[in-house]
């Protein structure tokens, strides 16, 4: 078995690209965050690492057998000969024994708190039988009290063959509790009759703008809400506590370091249907709390609403985009249309099992377009959602309309997703120098549900051009979107590499592979670089 070693929380993880075990030993040693640099001084080193194969990312000299750290920060990287000079006797020596280095990664799209939260409610990731969804709700009802809310998520119906869940699965279980549980990606949530009948949901209520209440044939409603039709239930659902958000950060944290993750851009818990509010509260209460009593773990790049760009203009007016060392104010969010997964993703052709439905565009362009050059023009970074097709073009069209008003300078807007992408829409992405942020174990999941949506043909033409992508020199970087997928990027580069879904034995859409050194850019170089500074 491999030997993980981290030499971490800002700056290295060990690696193994022939196997991808579970990090389940590993050296950790503490840094403070900070760059890093190949030339030696006078210094004499805290620590010295020899025997190593150490990624610098550097093209003039990509692997290092030796560095050598000095109060936290790595002050040489190089051979052992030139390494070996900056080490005294109260030096420590670690011999990595040929162990790999790389980097701290960069998960380059989280809901940070969120996913903190959802590790202590009802767990529906990777459940693949409707009896065990069932069950694992009734077990949290006998742990809650009557009335309360049962709160979860992360389930995917395309696991147990794609039924959607109804209120019905539930109802008999929950009488007396109000049930929410939110589909894997956010765009889609369910709840249970109690629930619906206490916010009002009926049979003559109708769909909001940028939303569906799915109903039956018969017009009345199954529990399911998707996109904006959510913000007729996430009112009526009690706050989470101050206390309970700061320890799902903590909650968070543990778990991204342990997967090797040092830093991550969090895009908080703005979904579309939610509060705008959140992510100033969590702000607030949260990310400046931590900072302050120095119980920060890892570094956050944190985005707001794009509603909200002239607060975030404001108070970076005031500060600066960086309030510590552990947090960065990034930029501003917005989201174009939905999800594949609840078909409300936008696409120029209608899906394949829903020959009248073309997905739903989340927000009105007109708005988009006047806050993006609002936001720009104060200097902030945007990033928009874009899953479909036609939404991703829809993006690169207003960018390209706001660089024309505004002038063309280093503005880094983001797409965020960038799944399935038109012929010759990765050229674009090169062309207008826009960011693809993207998170390879989402293809697992939607590698058969996207041929069955939009056809093979279509999804084997659009769907995760990582490759086509770099080709066109556009800017690449990978994570996870956690809590809707799982916060590993060491099986987020293997994904990327071998794109095999579960229960297939090929890889789907090959020549969309990239290569381990690609991949692991961007988890780190790529994905450092693609964050406004």
């Amino acid at each position: 078995m491999n030997i993980y070693v981290a030499i971490s929380a800002t700056i290295a993880l060990a690696l193994s690209i022939f196997s991808f075990p579970l990090l389940n030993n590993f050296y950790l040693l503490k840094l403070t965050p900070a760059t890093t640099t190949t030339t030696t001084t006078n210094l004499e080193a805290d620590l010295v690492v020899t025997n190593g194969v150490i990624f610098t990312g550097d093209d003039s000299l990509l692997f290092a057998d030796s560095m050598a750290i000095k109060n936290g920060r790595i002050v040489s990287v190089g051979n052992y000969s030139a390494v070996q000079q900056l080490a005294a006797d109260g030096t420590n020596v670690l011999n990595l024994q040929g162990k790999v280095v790389v980097p701290g990664f960069i998960d380059s799209h989280v809901h940070f708190i969120p996913g903190g939260l959802q590790m202590a409610r009802v767990k529906l990731r990777g459940v693949s039988h409707k009896d065990e969804f069932v069950r694992r709700v009734k077990e949290a009802v006998k742990n809650s009290k009557k009335g309360s809310w049962i709160l979860g998520g992360g389930w995917n119906n395309d696991l147990w063959g794609g039924d959607l869940p109804m209120a019905s699965w539930i109802d008999d279980i929950t009488p007396h509790n109000p049930v929410w549980l939110s589909r894997m990606d956010g765009h889609m949530g369910l709840a249970n009759s109690v629930a619906l009948q206490l916010v009002g949901i009926t049979n003559l209520s109708e769909d909001p703008n940028g939303g569906t209440i799915m109903k039956t044939s018969s017009g009345e409603p199954t529990g399911l809400l998707i996109d904006a039709a959510m913000k007729l239930i996430l009112p009526w659902i009690p706050e989470v506590s101050v206390d309970e958000r700061r320890e799902a950060l903590l909650r968070a944290s543990n778990l991204a370091l342990s997967r090797g993750v040092t830093t991550v851009v969090d895009f908080g818990r703005y979904y579309p249907g939610e509060s705008v509010q959140l992510s100033w509260e969590d702000f607030a209460d949260v990310y400046q709390w931590a900072s302050y009593s120095e119980k920060m773990k890892i570094r956050v790049c944190l985005f707001f609403p794009l509603e909200t760009w002239s607060s975030l203009a404001d108070l970076i007016n005031k500060t600066g985009h960086v309030l510590s060392d552990w947090v960065y104010l990034g930029g501003v969010k917005a989201f174009a249309d939905g999800s594949l997964g609840s078909n409300s993703a936008l696409f120029h052709e209608p899906y394949a099992d829903e020959p009248h439905n073309y997905g739903l565009q989340v927000m009105e362009l007109e708005s988009l377009l006047s806050m993006t050059m609002a936001s720009d023009k104060s200097g902030l970074q945007v990033a928009i959602h874009a899953i479909g097709d036609r939404a991703n073009d829809l993006v690169l069209d207003m960018y390209k309309s706001v660089v024309v008003t505004t002038g063309k300078r280093d503005q880094r807007f983001r797409i965020e997703h960038a799944q399935h992408l038109a012929s010759g829409t990765a050229a674009r992405f090169g062309d207008q120098g826009i960011v693809a942020s993207m998170q390879p174990q989402h293809l697992l999941d939607d590698a058969d549900s996207a041929r069955k949506k939009l056809g093979v043909d279509r999804a084997e033409r659009e769907s995760y051009l990582f490759q086509s992508l770099l080709a066109n020199n556009a800017l690449l970087a990978l994570g996870s979107d956690w809590p809707v997928a799982d916060i590993n990027p060491l099986f987020a580069i293997r994904t990327a590499m071998k794109r095999i879904p579960p229960g297939w034995d090929n890889a789907w859409i090959p020549s969309e592979r990239i290569s381990f050194t690609d991949a692991l850019i961007a988890h780190t170089l790529s994905a450092a670089a693609c964050m406004l500074s």
